[in-house]
């Protein structure tokens, strides 16, 4: 048994190259063929006349007429009329095959019975191949017709045998032509198939990578704008403090270190993330900055020691998934950095957090700070905002952000998320 399957796996090994080496033959001739078709044409036509041509001067044709007694130019010249036509076979194959007709019935009617007169069923594969279908029954006719004449004139048993064969020979002929035919259009659908599937891959993988880049640039407008705003607001206090307190001056140093290492350390982390290329970030969740609701105690204990007076008002459980709770943490996180660049030196701010059923939230961020012309609308440009509304839009919400009414002050930032669907 082991002896058998060694011969086996051996013959395929001999098998195996032997078919590819003849798939690649084949290939290299189909592509010589594409690029010079006239060079095939001439040698194939050359075999077929040269054929024809030993069966005249060899005397073959006399095995096979009806009738013997006809010159030998008629035998040459019908020869060679039904030989040389096809040079055209593939460019012009109804053409040929009316041009091949007369001396095909002539053929017939003199009774030389030349069986050149079967190289019309080249002609009738390449009608099959390259035209439509319908062509193929009046080319039949052609055909037959001086078989008919043939078997009329010069019978040879019953006019059945001459016929039939004939008309197989064409039903095989134009099978093996749709066959092909069909053949290369499946071929060629799957190219273009792969084609397509080709520029859709491409065209996802751009639009992939135009989220991402929108992604990251949110990630880094949201750690840099929001740690620098702070930054700032500390670095303002304790230029104020350093002339009367310095114990606060210190305080505010001391902070400004803490949240630019905090900026620093979350801002290396998003690299690490873009460098982790051949590796999901999810095997590395301590690589990705995606903070959670649990995480905005620490991100109010830096907007208030950066001078701005945040409270906060709680309802209900929350359930979200991550991807609501980081939603919702950057839009607080925004409204609070603008309150601290805008707002000015007394303003305060107010955080209503009311969480619902099934993922609902709802959170308003309101704030006493100035409202003048000087403070940018929600329609200007920046990733702010915008960058809200785009984080908002992915789980169906509405955000609303401007000022409050008459006669409040401040700014006004209201977030609505609904319920989670089932995916």
């Amino acid at each position: 048994m082991e002896d058998v399957t060694e011969d086996q796996a051996t013959q395929e090994r001999t098998t195996e190259p032997l078919t590819e080496h003849l798939q690649r033959i084949s290939r290299r001739v189909r592509a010589f063929d594409r690029r010079h078709p006239l060079v095939w044409d001439l040698h194939l036509t050359g075999f077929w006349v040269t054929a024809a041509l030993i069966d005249y001067y060899g005397g073959g044709w006399l095995n096979v007429a009806r009738d013997r007694d006809n010159p030998g130019w008629l035998v040459l010249t019908l020869s060679l009329g039904l030989s040389v036509p096809l040079l055209l076979r593939r460019t012009h194959p109804r053409a040929v095959l009316l041009v091949i007709a007369p001396f095909a019935l002539v053929n017939a009617w003199t009774g030389i019975a030349l069986q050149a007169f079967l190289l019309q069923l080249l002609v009738v594969y390449h009608i099959a191949l390259r035209r439509r279908t319908h062509h193929l029954w009046w080319a039949t006719a052609l055909i037959t017709t001086p078989v008919s004449v043939l078997a009329a004139r010069h019978p040879q048993g019953t006019p059945d045998k001459d016929i039939v064969p004939v008309l197989m020979s064409i039903a095989v002929a134009a099978a093996i032509g749709i066959t092909v035919r069909t053949r290369r259009d499946h071929t060629k659908a799957l190219e273009d198939r792969a084609r397509r599937l080709e520029i859709e891959r491409d065209q996802q993988a751009q639009l992939a990578a135009a989220a991402e880049r929108a992604r990251i640039a949110r990630e880094m407008h949201d750690i840099i704008g929001h740690n620098l705003s702070v930054i700032t607001g500390l670095a303002d206090g304790g230029q104020y403090a350093a002339a009367k307190s310095p114990e606060r001056a210190a305080q505010a140093l001391q902070a400004i270190g803490t949240t630019s290492r905090q900026a620093l350390g979350e801002l290396r982390r998003l690299l690490d993330v873009l460098r982790e290329e051949d590796h999901p970030t999810e095997a590395h969740p301590e690589l990705t900055p995606q903070p959670t609701l649990t995480d905005l105690d620490q991100l109010l204990d830096g907007v208030r020691a950066a001078g701005l007076r945040v409270r906060t008002t709680i309802h209900g459980t929350p359930s979200l998934s991550p991807g609501r709770q980081l939603t919702v943490y950057r839009v607080i996180q925004e409204a609070l950095t603008n309150a601290l660049k805008h707002g000015g030196p007394a303003t305060t701010a107010h955080i209503h957090l009311s969480y619902e059923e099934k993922g609902a939230v709802t959170a308003t961020v309101t704030d006493t700070g100035s409202t003048a012309p000087g403070r940018p609308a929600p329609t200007t440009g920046g990733r702010g905002l915008p960058g809200m509304r785009e984080r908002t839009s992915l789980y169906g919400g509405t955000l609303e952000a401007g000022p409050r009414p008459h006669p409040e002050q401040g700014w006004r930032v209201h977030l609505h998320l609904p319920e989670e669907t089932p995916q």
